[in-house]
């Protein structure tokens, strides 16, 4: 029943329009089955958990269950959280005044029990907002039981000339205060064991103690934690008793495709409207820039217990933007294209987001960066053209041998980093064997991704040690790998 909150102000006005009670689980079900019923989706921009995560957690919500999202960095574990709020009702009444959200037809704190007594219906009653009912903890070490539950505030003692014995002297912490909405707790093996053990009661009973008092506050708290496995051996544990009182434990994961890690990175990368405007992005950089993370997320030198976050692809998304748009301001292109040799400039955004291995810190983090950029070229190059296999016979033919060729007659190739858009297009194009193979193996290509794929055909020589590329001040050189040496003898 949907009522006017704008319209009823106290508690009998409340009573005529046929307000009934119910829990914040009951809440949640009931509207999480209505949008199930009408098909509607409910953890939108949400990617990749249609079928595993979203489907667990809707269970979790219809069995009224407190939920446990245990995955690694960077799995959407807060969001599906905060995304909870849409499932609740638009509005909620309380009692006016009251610190923990008291239920007019059903008060549990002294205050509100006292004021109705007093009262009766002409209690005040106000009205809260869903966006105002999500409460939300990051577990840190520092973190103590009267932030949580309470605390006696001999403040409060002293202004009400009240003994220490008297539960009016008690300063409720952040879950009472959360009473009647949804209170998340992040990174939850973070809190210390005895802080973990303050919340049994909380989860199981509904009561609290706060300094000997014994409180019966039958609080009515959606709880979610999220954890991140790793936590268990390196920091802390959920301690066995509270993992027995959270009803369901669902396992996160990272995006399965490159297609969904696309979509969640064009959804939260911050772009500035003039960045959309000037700049081109060809649909193979976004597949390179994603690939960028699944090769870390298996290269020896990340350590993979960590993980990789999808917010890896998000920063260097953003920064890959920023190179293209510096560049072309530079060298005064209204409009400009994402080249391949711009991928350097994401490397600060993958050398802060990985956790290397021994072997990765003896190599640097910059040296696992361009690895895994060489990489994720390597693993699109055969979706493009055909494959070079490790083990050729050295007078074997190949379709590159042309292009290799033209590089042993050259005296090489510079591609600078600042090259204006009219002189990189020209330099490419000047390249016969490389226009050659990209007609051949990619006709339907359009001619605005095709300079983008013959950067991407000259980088994957290069990895496979048909071409040697050189880096400079200024930019890149590819050459051949022996014609130079030859042509000195």
């Amino acid at each position: 029943m949907k009522l006017d909150h704008t319209k009823i102000k106290t508690l009998g006005q409340l009573k005529l329009a046929g307000y009934q009670s119910k829990s914040i689980k009951d809440e949640l079900r009931e509207n999480l089955l209505a949008k199930i019923s009408k098909k509607e989706e409910v953890f939108e921009g949400v990617w990749g958990y249609e079928n595993s995560v979203i489907p667990e957690l809707e269970r979790a919500i219809l069995s009224r269950h407190n939920i446990n999202l245990l995955g690694l960095r960077g799995q959407a574990k807060t969001r599906l959280a905060r995304l909870m709020v849409q499932l609740l009702d638009e509005w909620m009444p309380v009692v006016e005044g009251s610190e923990i959200h008291d239920d007019p037809l059903n008060p549990i704190s002294r205050f509100a029990i006292e004021l109705i007594k007093e009262n009766g219906d002409n209690t005040p009653v106000e009205w809260i907002h869903r966006d105002e009912r999500f409460f939300e903890k990051l577990a840190t070490p520092d973190v103590t039981v009267a932030d949580l539950i309470g605390d006696v505030d001999p403040i409060k003692a002293a202004n009400l000339r009240l003994s220490y014995a008297d539960d009016r002297v008690i300063h409720f912490g952040m879950i009472p205060r959360a009473n009647r909405c949804i209170f998340v707790i992040n990174e939850l093996p973070d809190l210390q064991a005895r802080i973990q053990v303050a919340l049994f009661n909380i989860l199981q009973e509904g009561d609290i103690q706060i300094r000997g008092f014994k409180l019966r506050l039958h609080l009515d708290i959606q709880f979610v934690f999220t954890a991140n496995p790793e936590d268990y051996t390196n920091r802390g544990s959920i301690v066995t008793p509270l993992k027995d009182r959270i009803g369901s434990q669902i396992l996160t994961h990272y995006p399965e495709s490159v297609e969904i890690a696309k979509k969640i990175t064009k959804q939260e990368a911050q772009l500035d409207s003039r960045q959309s405007d000037i700049i081109y992005v060809p649909e193979l950089a976004m597949d390179l820039l994603e690939q960028i993370s699944f090769e870390a997320r298996k290269s020896e030198y990340v350590d993979a217990k960590s993980g990789v976050s999808a917010r890896m692809s998000i920063t260097a998304f953003e920064n890959l933007l920023s190179t293209a748009e510096r560049r072309a301001v530079l060298a005064g292109d209204s409009k400009t294209s994402v080249r391949l040799s711009d991928f350097m400039g994401v490397i600060p955004s993958i050398t802060g987001k990985i956790e290397l291995v021994y072997e990765g810190e003896q190599e640097g983090a910059g040296f696992v960066a361009e690895t895994l950029i060489e990489d994720a070229i390597k693993s699109l190059f055969p979706n493009f053209f055909p494959k070079i296999d490790k083990l050729q016979r050295k007078e074997q033919e190949t379709e590159y041998d042309e292009l290799v060729n033209w590089f042993f007659d050259s005296e090489g190739f510079d591609l600078l980093d600042d090259e204006s858009e009219t002189s990189y297009k020209s330099k490419l194009d000047s390249i016969g064997p490389l226009n050659q193979l990209i007609k051949q193996y990619q006709p339907e290509i359009s001619k605005e991704d095709s300079y983008f794929l013959k950067e991407l055909l000259l980088w994957g020589l290069v990895i496979h040690k048909k071409l040697s590329k050189h880096r400079f001040e200024q930019g890149f050189q590819f050459k051949d790998l022996y014609g130079s040496y030859i042509r000195g003898l």
